[in-house]
């Protein structure tokens, strides 16, 4: 591969054409990132690649714009690329962004939705099919959605969709793709396990793991601040009261405490939503809007949005715990700090947590400031005498 991309500085370099420029233009999309810069030639060359590059890099628009031009340029009503998300909210966003960049009618495929109304959606020949594995499965299987045209498949978030949750349901959905079909699979974080497991599903692929820009630790600056289970609430409710962040993402592991936490913090008058996996279609989609849009700029969420979302202005990532898996970590705090800029991620710990945060500082090779709130402000723990003095 070449690794010289000094000389490149716009999208036509990479052999992208003018309509799709001017989509991008028009997004005040001028520049593409390393990623795109080293993925887009390969996936033009219809070759299979499987990618990784830290959050907010822009890993979608360098699968998306090749795969489009490609599905444009050979003239075929009939030919489709499908692409599988592993959450209603990256799906949604995936077919959103398709849809700005092309007149080529996409779609999108995701269970608690009318199965039938999804079939009327299909009887329109959407080129571009964007879903989770089961409910595309389930097209499949009523013979609704034809595999013999796909060109493409690709895999957003594939660590997630080959966990153990769903592993068996997307290894069954790529069975049913033309051998011939090209593969792409792209994360943050790829593992070797995941790596392997992906080699053996496809033959010649392409790898491009670009080496890490330290997203992590040099634009997110990361804060600890200490609290018993008990107090974890009210401590979340004071910081925002003292910070006032302009958009703030609260994230807790477990899904049943995200309507605790939310109905808390509107009994303190502090405007939130709520997210989680068992949310109405309706209501998610309302909230992520309502935050995207600023309306409401405080969401609560258990992991379900930590994957993949691009939601800009994120100035605050807020974990009232930590995750088992730590790439959960990486992927939470990487929902702020996008596209060049800089974002805060927060801690609110016991000991136990703040144990398990200095074991990933030092995996991580972060620089992690404890913090404490004292009189409506959050201060350095060490200024707490002289801001008496004051």
């Amino acid at each position: 591969m070449n690794e010289n991309t000094e000389a490149i500085k716009d999208f036509s370099s990479l052999g992208i054409n003018g309509n799709l420029i001017i989509a991008l233009n028009k997004l005040n999309i001028s520049q593409p990132s390393l990623i795109q810069q080293k993925t887009i030639p390969e996936v033009l060359q219809k070759k299979n690649v499987i990618f990784e590059s830290e959050t907010g890099t822009g890993k979608t628009y360098a699968y998306l714009l090749p795969l489009i031009q490609n599905l444009e340029k050979s003239g075929s009503q009939e030919d489709k690329i499908l692409i599988l998300a592993p959450t209603y909210e990256l799906a949604s966003q995936i077919k959103t962004t398709a849809s700005q960049i092309t007149g080529l009618k996409a779609s999108l495929f995701i269970g608690g939705t009318p199965i039938k109304r999804q079939i009327e959606v299909l009887k329109e020949k959407p080129q571009i099919i964007i879903g989770n594995p089961s409910r595309l499965l389930e097209l499949i299987h009523l013979k609704k959605l034809k595999t013999q045209s796909i060109k493409a498949l690709v895999l957003d978030e594939v660590d997630r969709l080959i966990s153990v949750e769903i592993a068996e349901e997307t290894k069954m959905l790529i069975s049913n793709i033309p051998c011939d079909s090209q593969f792409i699979a792209c994360s943050a974080t790829l593992n070797q396990n995941t790596k392997n497991t992906l080699n053996r599903l496809f033959s010649n692929v392409e790898e491009v793991i670009l080496p890490k820009e330290d997203i992590l630790s040099k634009k997110i600056s990361h804060y600890a601040i200490f609290a018993e289970i008990r107090d974890k609430i009210s401590t979340l409710k004071n910081f925002i009261l003292a910070e006032n962040p302009e958009k703030a993402l609260v994230f807790t592991s477990r899904a049943d405490q995200v309507e605790n936490i939310a109905q808390k913090l509107k009994y303190k008058k502090v405007d939130c939503m709520a997210l989680h996996a068992k949310t109405d279609k309706k209501e998610r989609k309302a909230a992520i809007d309502q935050f995207r849009n600023g309306k409401c700029r405080i969401l609560v969420t258990s992991d379900l949005a930590s994957r993949g979302l691009d939601i800009q202005g994120v100035t605050h990532i807020i974990q009232m715990d930590l995750p088992s898996n730590e790439d959960f970590f990486v992927h939470r705090s990487g929902r702020t700090a996008r596209a060049g800029k800089t974002g805060i991620n927060v801690v609110i710990g016991d000991e136990y947590e703040m144990r398990k945060y200095a074991a990933l500082e030092k995996k991580f090779s972060l620089v992690v400031y404890p913090k404490m709130l004292y009189k409506g402000k959050l201060v350095n723990p060490g200024d707490v005498q002289g801001f008496d003095e004051k």
